[in-house]
């Protein structure tokens, strides 16, 4: 779904092929908000190839392109980039302010602080709210007036507004670990899996993301030149898949570290990063990385430290380095240092 909040140029025509995954929920919400002004939608629907018959279809879904193109009209002609969603318009450029206010921030977690902070001059429909506990951060929504109809789609819309930014600042994807929202599951609630990469919760207490904190700390690395040209085209921003994660390769040391003994293949890696294997492969080449160099780091370090702290034999050393048998351990390790398991525990240790 494309749920844009900055000025854009009109869309370029729709992809062969694209894939339509945008419930149908959220173009009705928009004709909700033509329907608040006394406005039709009509010419709006009519630029995204949205016919009348597909919008009465609530099974219906759209293309990501068909979402840019209806969102782009309706900003224009309501002049209003929330969409219908708050107690007053948020006139063309609103969220273009909040992005340069934020722009000047050393790292991501003071520019999400200081988005957070800058949005409620905004509204005061919804505030948001940046923590951190325990390695994670939160982003959250605290509803302070009745969004009505427009509720799932405007809380779904703040949110992943905030995370495209997010990423695009610190040009990097921005994986979501899990999603939580305050209203029962909708009839689409398979979309959120497209919406949000992480498992979606429903019924919580409010809307919220989680994301490895790490992530905060990341500097920005756009500066004002690169703002004007993403302002003229930030449509896409709320899903641009980015090719690499910044973090990626510390993210899968530390899920190989974890279970050192887990015989972990691509597909295992990639399913707990909610990757597909080949996203994974590709985003670790670009940091300059492969998954078995990964795996072959984790392996010898955990080696290493048993064969020189502790007496285990070689051949449980093997396994809790994650080798199916002894034979290939050593010839693994030998490989690594020039020396055997028994050679380099030997020479490790001091005289007695």
């Amino acid at each position: 779904m494309y749920t844009p909040s900055l000025p854009s140029h009109r869309p370029a025509p729709a992809r062969q092929g694209a894939v339509a995954a945008t419930p149908m929920a959220f173009v009705q919400a928009i004709a909700q908000a033509y329907a608040q002004r006394g406005m039709d939608p009509a010419g709006a629907l009519a630029q995204a190839q949205i016919a009348p018959e597909q919008r009465a279809d609530p099974r219906a879904r759209i293309t990501a392109w068909q979402m840019e193109a209806l969102c782009d009209a309706a900003m224009r002609e309501l002049d209003d980039e929330a969409l219908g969603w708050f107690e007053r318009r948020l006139p063309w450029g609103s969220y273009g302010l909040l992005a340069r206010a934020s722009l000047t921030a050393p790292t991501l977690g003071l520019a999400l602080a200081r988005w957070c902070r800058h949005h409620g001059l905004l509204t005061q429909a919804i505030a948001l709210r940046l923590t951190t506990e325990g390695g994670q951060a939160q982003l959250a929504i605290a509803e302070q007036r009745d969004l009505g109809g427009l509720r799932e789609f405007c809380l779904v819309s703040v949110l992943r507004n905030a995370l495209g930014l997010a990423s695009w600042f610190i040009d990097s994807r921005l994986p979501v670990l899990g999603a939580q929202f305050p209203f029962t599951a909708p009839a689409h609630a398979d979309a959120y899996a497209v919406l949000f990469a992480g498992p979606a919760q429903f019924g919580a207490a409010e809307a919220a993301v989680q994301f490895d904190a790490r992530y905060l700390q990341l500097p920005l690395v756009r500066d004002a030149a690169a703002m004007d040209q993403m302002l003229q085209h930030a449509l896409p921003l709320t899903v641009r898949q980015y090719r690499r994660d910044r973090l990626l390769v510390q993210r899968v040391r530390q899920l190989l570290a974890a279970a050192p003994q887990a015989m972990h293949s691509a597909q295992t890696v990639a399913q707990q990063l909610h990757l597909s294997p080949r996203t994974l492969h590709r985003q670790l080449a670009a940091e300059g990385a492969t998954l078995q160099q990964l795996k072959d780091e984790v392996r010898r370090a955990r080696a290493t430290e048993l064969l020189h702290r502790s007496d285990r034999p070689i051949k449980q050393v093997a396994q809790a380095a994650g080798f199916a048998n002894e034979k290939s351990f050593i010839r693994a390790f030998r490989g690594w240092t020039g020396q055997s398991p028994a050679e380099f525990r030997h020479r490790s240790r001091p005289a007695d």
